[in-house]
């Protein structure tokens, strides 16, 4: 029994890692050479912070911190600022997980959101302070609203398909401790 809860605990480490980089690897194809006026959600953020409100055992802090980093590297961003901002604000969100996992899914989605505004403003703020080219203030806003509105989406897909549910209060998470 232990085994195979230590086995399905590494397979969604593991899922999860190839989620992310299937991501990473799309957001890289030159679909669209043309400069578009609107962004996208941020799936890799969404997915992120959906899995550790619901297992925070299956999105280990390294891992979190090592793909988000990659990412940085992949995508050009300022190498390691929104991996070290997203690491605080997942686990900002996993030292909530306790309260947030006996609450309903609006409530979870407000903080969710909270989550996310402050997220954008400060990597926003960050790169004004160092001086750094960033994206115009509306395409922030975009993305920060299409990833709130694919948050749900993202639940959804993750609870259906993947089987990453909140954990009931008296069950037992994949290392063998209570929740």
């Amino acid at each position: 029994m232990a085994e195979r809860d230590h086995t399905r605990l590494w397979t969604m480490r593991a899922l999860y890692a190839a989620i992310v980089m299937a991501i990473v690897f799309f957001q890289l194809l030159p679909v669209n050479t043309v400069p578009r006026i609107w962004a996208g959600p941020d799936l890799i953020l969404a997915l992120t912070l959906a899995w550790v409100l619901r297992r925070p055992d299956f999105v280990p802090l390294s891992l979190v911190a090592l793909l988000f980093l990659l990412a940085d590297l992949l995508l050009h961003r300022p190498p390691g600022l929104w991996a070290a901002l997203v690491l605080i604000t997942a686990e900002f969100l996993r030292a909530r997980y306790v309260g947030l996992r006996d609450m309903t899914f609006a409530a979870e989605w407000v903080a969710v959101g909270g989550a996310l505004v402050v997220l954008t403003l400060t990597y926003r703020l960050i790169l004004s302070l160092l001086v750094v080219d960033q994206a115009p203030l509306g395409l922030a806003l975009i993305q920060l609203i299409m990833t709130l509105a694919a948050y749900p989406f993202v639940v959804v897909i993750s609870q259906t398909v993947f089987g990453v549910r909140k954990l009931a209060p008296g069950n037992l998470d994949a290392l063998g401790g209570r929740t």
